[in-house]
């Protein structure tokens, strides 16, 4: 029929542009929610009650604060005590087993090699620990460009600022963000990009956000969801 044969041409016209792809790393590419997440933040509370002299309520009232406020721990660290980012980033990614402690997404490194275009790593998380995860997936080689804190001057998405930055740096006919954290989308968004949220296990949403093109559960079904976004003509 017509609606479907304007789809197939759509996708097929798709597939041989010149597209980029932005991906976060962590609850996008691997699980981190299970046992990395929770290591980290009590890393962080750590921190924040030594070098802030708090107990652990106060220390994760700050966080929370902080959190809300500028959209980082460690924004707030930095603005209203001079923390120093690295020494930061170095003592809350400490891993005993980090090899323990990622979950695998199946298939990951054919899924994200079938996919056509540029990929680009785009994540909030040092250096370091990029590296070492990426290692683990095996799937470092696939990247172009791994764009970390470090590369953000230690300013994070959603910074509209950042992120722009980043997109400038690879223009194409399309450019796909794929992400785990709704603000991040909605700025990629606001930045003309199309968007697909690796949608949490525990969220629960019978819709799409604001800001979202596409939702997925898994990298697996990345492929064919993101067919969708071909059919509705330039992003960029």
């Amino acid at each position: 029929d017509r609606p479907r044969r304007d789809r197939t041409q759509a996708v097929s016209r798709w597939r041989h542009r010149e597209i980029v792809w932005f991906f976060d790393l962590d609850d996008t590419l691997h699980h981190a929610t299970p046992h990395i997440f929770p290591h980290m933040n009590r890393l962080m509370t750590a921190y924040v009650m030594e070098h802030l002299a708090l107990d652990e309520r106060e220390a994760n009232v700050l966080r929370e604060s902080y959190w809300r406020r500028y959209g980082a721990t460690l924004l707030g660290l930095m603005k209203r005590h001079g923390t120093d980012p690295r020494h930061f980033l170095e003592a809350t990614h400490q891993f005993p087993d980090l090899a323990a402690m990622v979950v695998n997404e199946q298939q990951l490194r054919k899924t994200l090699r079938a996919l056509p275009g540029t990929k680009v790593l785009f994540s909030n998380a040092p250096r370091a620990y990029v590296d070492a995860v990426l290692a683990l997936l095996k799937i470092g080689t696939v990247f172009t460009e791994i764009i970390t804190m470090e590369s953000l001057k230690f300013r994070p998405k959603p910074s509209a600022v950042a992120m722009r930055r980043v997109f400038c740096r690879h223009p194409a006919t399309r450019q796909i963000m794929v992400e785990d954290n709704l603000p991040n989308l909605r700025t990629a968004r606001r930045c003309g990009l199309a968007t697909v949220w690796m949608k949490p296990p525990k969220i629960r949403l019978s819709g799409r956000p604001l800001g979202v093109d596409v939702k997925v559960k898994s990298i697996r079904d990345l492929k064919i969801r993101t067919t969708k976004i071909a059919a509705r003509g330039e992003t960029r």
